[in-house]
């Protein structure tokens, strides 16, 4: 750009022109529409609350709102429902862990805590050791934890029991770095009765929140209810209004002539009776359904129809499930709505929320407190400890016949395949037994046994004919039954160029002349075709009967009487036609 061009420019593009604010939004002024005009919307304001610092509105709220009870209660009661398990520990160390479990109330003391850190925003606790009373203002050392020694957990509220100090955690490698390093804990009359270090204490936080507001609420969260506060307001709203005008659904209107003369120019005394009347004659129309009115007057009644209220309903209680991220069958505990409505789908997302909810809330809980429980009831902590949550959707058992089923058959498709070994292949179908149930029976030595081993052979000679003879000559009855049976043939059958039996004229000849099978002509009406094709079948089902054997056999449409003459060599005396 040449200098009479550059010194040109606008003054706005010049690098050393002065920043100017610029405040780009819609309005149309006439319409009363967008930034600055007089319309409803752009009244709307969002003040900040802060209602998490409301400790008499948190409570009311949840004891008397059973919506309130349910967002704070339903998530961690599933969040603890199916527990977690453990790998790295054998039987009795797991075992071992859940007496201590059951002995300390672990499970409700972690669901306690859940839930008022959902509720006031923050919860914490304590972690009980005997012997280390004196010791709180101590980093906690796992080397110090004496067997037998943890009882239990202490849970206190943010506004009963439990306040961070000002000072932070500085060590960027420690898993609180930048939240309070100590805690004071308050007795019922005020007075600090501990000081603890953080590393004793577990904390139960509500949802999150930026720095600054995390600050300003001493490192806590924020409650659940102050996010669908104003959603609860308006479901109450709407159900009172509801209930209210059900006493509105008939009214009732008569006509009375001069009734403004009675009230304006008549006496008290006139007044008093015409409200006496009315009176008698609603208590008559409650008790006896009788109205009794003078003649001439007319009485009419109006019923309200509530057409369109359970519509504006559902959609405050869909605003109500969406702010608390909990599905209207579970918040309400009402069915499935529409037809072939069945809920599936949202108690899956629901399900996958709580589990993101138990890796970020309930995990570190877990990752703090189970190595405490080891050292003190395994005197040391496993290696390889390994935290696992099972999952919250449970398949139907035909859901889980579908996935056995399928992914069997991925496995033997890739086994004949030739791209995995026999063991490999049992590997995969032992690790279906967790998810499915199957498989699970197949042993190690089953899997050792197959080691190496492809799919020919595993397969080879699987011909349940294979291997017998029935030609053979010899003292053993058993090795003359257990001969070499492929080279049996029968006398003249026609065979095509691969080997196979085939359709045809009996012709003379035979592929093996010294083991070859005989077959002599029927008795009965047979035909070449006939004859050939029930002689196969019969043998084929019945190899190994002795010479001089006489038997009834179906075949078809008809039965036969066959004796056996020698092995491969029948004669069909008579033939019957099936009913």
């Amino acid at each position: 750009m040449s200098k009479r061009n550059r010194n040109n420019r606008p003054q706005a593009q010049r690098a050393d022109a002065p920043a100017v604010l610029t405040a780009d939004a819609f309005s149309n002024p006439l319409f009363r529409l967008g930034a600055g005009s007089q319309s409803p919307l752009e009244a709307t304001q969002y003040p900040l609350t802060r209602m998490t610092d409301n400790y008499a509105l948190l409570n009311s709220l949840y004891r008397e709102n059973w919506v309130v009870q349910n967002v704070v209660g339903i998530i961690p009661d599933d969040m603890t429902r199916q527990w977690f398990t453990l790998g790295g520990l054998g039987p009795k160390e797991w075992a071992a862990l859940e007496r201590c479990r059951r002995r300390t109330s672990l499970g409700s003391r972690i669901n306690e805590g859940l839930r008022w850190g959902r509720l006031y925003g923050g919860a914490a606790g304590v972690l009980l050791l005997r012997g280390q009373e004196g010791l709180l203002e101590r980093p906690l050392e796992l080397d110090s934890i004496l067997p037998g020694t943890f009882a239990g957990l202490y849970i206190v509220d943010r506004w009963c029991g439990i306040t961070p100090e000002a000072g932070l955690v500085q060590d960027i490698g420690d898993p609180d770095f930048g939240l309070p390093e100590f805690y004071r804990v308050e007795g019922g009359d005020g007075v600090i009765s501990a000081r603890i270090h953080h590393s004793r204490v577990i904390r139960f936080t509500g949802r999150e929140l930026p720095w600054l507001e995390r600050a300003a609420e001493l490192y806590w969260g924020e409650s659940e209810v102050e996010a669908l506060y104003r959603d609860v307001v308006k479901k109450d709203n709407v159900a009172e209004n509801m209930a209210a005008l059900t006493f509105r659904a008939n009214v009732d209107v008569m006509e009375v002539e001069g009734l403004d003369q009675l009230f304006s120019l008549g006496s008290g005394a006139a007044q008093r009776r015409f409200w006496n009347t009315m009176q008698a004659q609603s208590v008559m129309q409650s008790n006896f359904g009788t109205r009794l009115v003078n003649k001439g007057d007319q009485i009419r009644s109006t019923q309200y129809t509530f057409t369109g209220l359970q519509e504006v309903y559902e959609s405050m209680c869909i605003d109500l499930s969406g702010a608390s991220r909990i599905p209207m069958t579970k918040l309400f505990g009402r069915s499935p709505a529409g037809m072939n409505a069945t809920g599936e789908s949202d108690m899956r997302n629901y399900y996958d929320y709580v589990d993101t909810l138990r890796e970020a809330k309930l995990r570190p809980v877990l990752e703090r407190l189970l190595p405490v429980v080891c050292m003190s009831e395994l005197g040391g902590v496993p290696e390889g400890l390994e935290i696992s949550f099972p999952p919250l959707w449970t398949p139907s058992a035909r859901e889980v016949a579908e996935i056995a089923e399928k992914k069997a058959t991925a496995i033997r498709d890739i086994f004949q395949a030739g791209l995995i070994r026999a063991d490999t292949a049992q590997k995969e179908l032992k690790k279906l037994a967790e998810e499915t149930g199957l498989f699970g029976s197949i042993t190690g030595e089953e899997i050792a046994a197959n080691r190496g081993k492809t799919y020919q052979d595993v397969t080879a000679l699987a011909d349940p004919l294979a291997g017998l003879d029935f030609g053979a000559d010899g003292p053993d009855e058993l090795q003359r039954v257990t001969g070499d049976g492929l080279t049996v043939d029968y006398k003249g059958q026609p065979r095509a160029k691969n080997g196979q039996f085939t359709y045809g004229k009996l012709g003379g000849g035979s592929t093996k002349g010294k083991k070859a099978g005989k077959m002599k002509s029927a008795k009965a009406r047979m035909g070449p075709k006939e004859f050939a094709r029930v002689s196969s079948s019969f043998f084929t089902d019945h190899p190994t009967l002795k010479p001089g054997t006489v038997k009834y056999y179906s075949h078809g449409t008809h039965r036969y009487r066959v004796t056996v003459k020698d092995p491969g060599e029948y004669e069909f005396s008579q033939k019957k036609k099936l009913k």
